[in-house]
């Protein structure tokens, strides 16, 4: 996937998903899980191309140093 492609599907998917949570409707909330799936799929492909497999920068913990 292209990087417009992956903004335009990602905005895509942001709406989708406010959408659901306006209006709980069960199309709305199907069709968010299904872009939610090609964002994670396309992450995890590109994770495989620049060989990582977990997220460059963790978040800590503030409570555990």
């Amino acid at each position: 996937m292209k990087p417009k492609e992956f903004f335009d599907k990602v905005a895509q998917m942001r709406r989708m998903q406010k959408e659901y949570f306006k209006t709980r409707s069960s199309m709305a909330f199907s069709r968010s899980k299904q872009l939610e799936k090609e964002i994670d799929d396309e992450i995890k492909r590109v994770e495989g191309i620049l060989g990582r497999s977990e997220p460059r920068h963790r978040q800590g913990n503030i409570f555990n140093e």
